[in-house]
């Protein structure tokens, strides 16, 4: 391998993995390309191919029924080493392919033309190619329809990238990365109509950041952004994966613990309390300590989830009140 070739395939997975597409369902618009390929090219096979750390798999494909193949057996993880198309134009006269079960066993691989799917980055995901199981020949029109295919090809990746972002930032707190107020309560919502339904216990946590004002008051609001920032990422740490964290603004943070009732929610709670209890944020030189107080409350059956909401926030409310850097239940 080249120098450097395990960084660049690093970077390549993390790009098309930024992407969210792998394994996902069938779309028309690949779909489509797919068939345009074999139709134009004349060809009984052609794939939209992805090639992921150890396998190859298909986001289209048309003449073929398997979904996926073992990486090492790809004629597209040579194709993603260069920006040219490339072509095979019998596989049994290629010393890389003779023996390649792709070729010896179905789908009988003698012809092959693959076009990287580049993004702007600069980074191959995959390619668009064309096989047939005669040897042939590709005439420099086809390439050049094979290689406009995946020009578009990319602009439907980049187009559904978009989209995914754009469903980030609608659910996200783009300071912290966690659930913005609006998706965690329609998570909260879900949750708390799942827990009814299987009888299952659920309860909800209120956290907000002690004297979060003198913080933006003594440090500013970069200063305060840090604290913020590290009060959530050391919740994330603390909490189990199926509970929910959102910030609801502010300072103002709050938590979903399914299947667990006011006394495993104060059992999580502490938790939290002193992970961030633990923190130490370094700002200009200065470190700040950070606590905080935490109101519980357990969501009974069938209660509209805002009215736990409110509970959990009374409990705050006392937490604050009687000291801080303490939790209290409701």
């Amino acid at each position: 391998m080249e120098p450097g070739w395990q960084k660049r395939e690093e970077r390549r997975i993390a790009a098309l993995y930024s992407y969210d597409i792998l394994d996902t369902p069938p779309e028309p618009q690949f779909d489509r390309i797919a068939r345009i390929a074999a139709e134009l090219l004349q060809v009984p096979i052609s794939l939209v191919t992805l090639i992921d750390s150890t396998r190859q798999w298909f986001k289209a494909k048309h003449g073929l029924e398997v979904s996926e193949t073992p990486r090492s057996h790809a004629f597209c993880n040579h194709a993603i080493e260069g920006n040219d198309t490339m072509v095979v134009e019998n596989a049994l006269d290629d010393q890389r392919f003779a023996d390649n079960p792709l070729v010896t066993a179905s789908p009988n691989i003698r012809f092959y033309a693959g076009a990287p799917l580049r993004t702007k980055q600069g980074y191959n995901l995959g390619t668009l190619c064309v096989i047939d199981r005669q040897p042939r020949h590709i005439s420099a029109q086809q390439q050049h329809i094979l290689e406009d295919l995946a020009a578009i090809v990319v602009d439907e990746l980049e187009l559904h990238h978009a989209n995914i972002e754009l469903q980030r930032l609608a659910t996200t707190d783009t300071l912290t990365g966690v659930n913005n107020r609006r998706q965690f309560l329609h998570l909260a919502g879900t949750e708390s109509l799942r827990g009814t339904r299987y009888q299952q216990p659920l309860s909800v946590l209120m956290v907000d950041i002690d004297h979060f004002k003198k913080v933006n008051d003594t440090y500013g609001h970069e200063g305060g952004d840090r604290a913020l920032v590290a009060v959530a990422q050391a919740m994330r740490g603390a909490l189990r994966p199926e509970a929910t964290l959102g910030r609801l603004g502010g300072e103002e943070f709050a938590v979903l613990l399914p299947q667990a009732d006011q006394h495993a929610a104060m059992i999580a709670a502490e938790r939290l309390r002193q992970a961030v209890e633990r923190l130490s944020v370094e700002i200009d030189g200065a470190v700040l300590k950070i606590t905080v107080s935490i109101g519980v409350a357990e969501v009974a059956s069938g209660q509209a989830f805002e009215a736990a909401l409110q509970h959990a926030d009374e409990a705050l409310y006392e937490a604050k009140k009687t000291g801080r850097n303490r939790s209290c239940a409701r």
